[in-house]
């Protein structure tokens, strides 16, 4: 009888084989999130989600200080005066990221390439710190009309002359390269988190070839 009884005290309650089996498959789970294989999301819609939030990406900034000349006439040609203006500028570079759609993403899964083509940069209007200028004036008399019309003047042309040298082949190109690095940056994160460590991002702009 006692041997019996001390048989029947070794063996699990139904109670207890179900809390052991809960822990068990508790624990299952816990393993399988820590050492199991990575969720590796799709490359490109984990790529268009980086910069679903953002409408633009200012990619480069360049300093320009246009010198400008204006001239002014009144008095039937008797007063004549002159002014010589250094206005410091600033373009900015940017990449309308709402263009980025998944056409331009291509996935390679053999060599775990990400080839993204770029739209053309779009530079912004000038914005001249007239504060910062320097001017040279020249004349006999300068009314108030006439210094009035000669800073106006000198502004417009030195916007127009920003705008000029801001699309000079050496700035676009300096401002390219930085596109390209600030995208590939921008994806490296959140394509490493999706499970690829190890993926190659290439950048290139609309009618650049494609890399090899």
């Amino acid at each position: 009888m006692a041997a019996r009884q001390l048989t029947s005290a070794r063996r699990p309650s139904p109670v207890a084989l179900a809390v052991i089996a809960f822990n068990v498959a508790l624990a299952a789970l816990l393993l399988w999130r820590a050492f199991g294989p990575a969720d590796h999301g799709d490359p490109i819609t984990t790529s268009l989600t980086a910069f679903e939030k953002a409408n633009r990406l200012t990619v480069f900034s360049a300093q320009l200080a246009p010198v400008v000349s204006a001239e002014d006439e009144r008095g039937y040609g008797l007063l004549k005066s002159r002014q010589i203006a250094v206005i410091p500028a600033r373009v900015d570079y940017t990449l309308d990221l709402a263009r980025l759609d998944a056409g331009r993403f291509k996935w390679d899964e053999a060599g775990k390439t990400l080839t993204v083509t770029l739209p053309p940069l779009d530079l912004s209007k000038p914005n001249l710190d007239e504060g910062r200028a320097q001017y040279l004036r020249e004349g006999i008399w300068i009314t108030g009309p006439a210094q009035a019309k000669l800073t106006r003047d000198n502004t417009l042309l030195a916007e127009r002359q920003a705008a000029e040298q801001a699309a000079n082949p050496q700035l676009l190109e300096m401002a390219r390269g930085a596109a390209k690095q600030a995208v590939a940056q921008n994806l490296a994160v959140p394509l490493q988190t999706a499970g690829y460590p190890d993926v190659t991002v290439t950048v290139r702009f609309d009618g650049e070839p494609t890399p090899p």
